[in-house]
């Protein structure tokens, strides 16, 4: 199986922690260079070693928000000029905030559709050129196994995961020969992020956060949440020479938690 990414380029997003930090260190273990982008520098900082020692050749980082897209855009384009072409792409951010989908406000929605959906096509325009020219292009959305199966208390999160996997079923039949596009759906796993919502949840429920979490394992066949760096795993093959021919797909990694096929 060719998993070799040596010599190729991947800029990972949210890569300061959680799915997004070991999507880095998987691809960095396939030879992958890894430019890092997250809002924390200290993180990315402190990632850079690491990354080196798993076999990236070059790191970068930079430092960048996706609620800001004009900064976002001048500091990518800035990235490419100074350091090359990027072939690899991975769109990940945290979620919106959990709650029911009545409560939620007009603003509820704006601000996570802009963090995932048009930072993501802002970052696919600026990239595609390069793919092209290297006739080998990836591009991973990590998403949630709400596309299939919305989850309870996260309507915000399911609407914009959704609306996610259409735009890149779409792109899938636009973007030519050599670049491919994915979805990965995880189900629940161990991040901060799931942390979070287990608390927030809890306090909404007035179950408490253990009992959110327990809630979850019951829910998933394997009989636990699922790790980081399995979630990795995946999006690094789906990077990979390996997967050339999966193109447009949604896959989940979710334990077996959801009951469709």
């Amino acid at each position: 199986m060719d998993l070799d990414l040596i010599g190729r380029h991947a800029l990972v997003c949210g890569a300061s922690q959680g799915i997004g930090k070991a999507a880095a260190f998987e691809l960095a273990s396939l030879g992958c260079n890894i430019t890092l982008l997250a809002r924390s520098p200290d993180k990315l900082a402190a990632l850079r070693p690491i990354l080196a020692n798993a076999g990236a050749r070059e790191t970068h980082m930079l430092v960048a928000d996706l609620d800001d897209r004009a900064g976002l855009a001048k500091a990518v384009s800035d990235h490419l000029e100074h350091s090359g072409p990027i072939q690899i792409l991975v769109n990940n951010t945290g979620g919106p905030a959990s709650g029911p989908l009545l409560e939620a406000k007009d603003e509820d929605f704006l601000k996570p559709y802009g963090r995932h959906l048009l930072a993501s096509h802002l970052l696919v325009k600026l990239l595609v050129p390069g793919m092209k020219e290297a006739g080998y292009g990836r591009i991973v959305n990590v998403l949630s196994s709400s596309v299939r199966e919305p989850i309870p208390g996260l309507g915000v999160s399911n609407t914009i995961r959704a609306t996610m996997a259409s735009w890149a079923k779409t792109l899938s039949r636009e973007l030519p020969p050599g670049i491919t596009i994915n979805s990965i759906l995880p189900g629940y796993v161990d991040t901060e992020r799931l942390t979070e919502l287990s608390t927030d949840m809890g306090l909404r429920s007035g179950k408490g956060a253990k009992a959110i979490k327990q809630a979850w394992v019951d829910a998933t066949p394997e009989g636990r949440l699922g790790t980081p760096s399995e979630l990795g795993s995946a999006i690094a093959f789906l990077c990979s020479p390996a997967a050339s021919f999966v193109r447009g797909i949604v896959m989940p990694v979710d334990g077996g938690r959801l009951w469709s096929i």
